[in-house]
């Protein structure tokens, strides 16, 4: 159970924020600049019951809006910004002029001996930038919401095979995806 820094509330859902727990509805007002959260800790509620209302909206608001994202994940329309190696033009996901490069960092760390912290120093990135990159469906075609994968309506720049067989060695080197 954690405690809501802000007002009290007691939920397992509350979530942190520059080290902090805040509930639902204090996290939103929460501010993103480590000094002014004291000052804004400071300006006590006198009881978590009278945001009551707000967490039951605000929970039902989120529930609305993760519903609406499952409905065009499912529909093959990507829920974020586009992966290095594509833009979006007219509202539709394309590869970027360097999409060559993304196959090149897959081809390479698959044939190649080097470290991820190696291979991620030689193309400019950082060890979780390039393990974003490998394991990304949308090379794929493919778009992964919500622990589901959904058939993408854009352009795959990286074949199955190639993908199956980084996974792979991803896998026997137990090198784990970033949250």
């Amino acid at each position: 159970m954690k405690t809501c820094s802000k007002c009290g509330y007691e939920s397992e859902e509350n979530q942190l924020k520059n080290g902090l727990a805040f509930c639902s509805v204090c996290i939103r007002f929460a501010p993103n600049n480590p000094e002014e959260i004291d000052r804004y800790i400071s300006e006590t509620i006198s009881s978590p019951e009278v945001l009551d209302p707000l967490r039951k909206f605000s929970s039902f608001i989120n529930f609305q809006q993760k519903k609406a994202m499952m409905k065009k994940a499912s529909q093959g329309i990507p829920q974020s910004r586009p992966p290095f190696g594509y833009v979006y033009e007219k509202g539709k996901l394309i590869p970027a002029p360097n999409y060559r490069e993304v196959e090149e960092i897959f081809e390479e760390f698959l044939n190649s001996n080097l470290s991820l912290n190696s291979l991620a120093k030689k193309r400019g990135f950082s060890v979780n930038g390039l393990k974003k990159i490998l394991f990304n469906f949308t090379y794929l075609g493919k778009i992964k919401f919500n622990g589901q994968v959904h058939e993408g309506n854009h352009q795959a720049i990286v074949s199955p095979t190639l993908f199956n067989h980084v996974q792979n060695k991803l896998e026997r080197l137990k090198i784990k995806k970033s949250n």
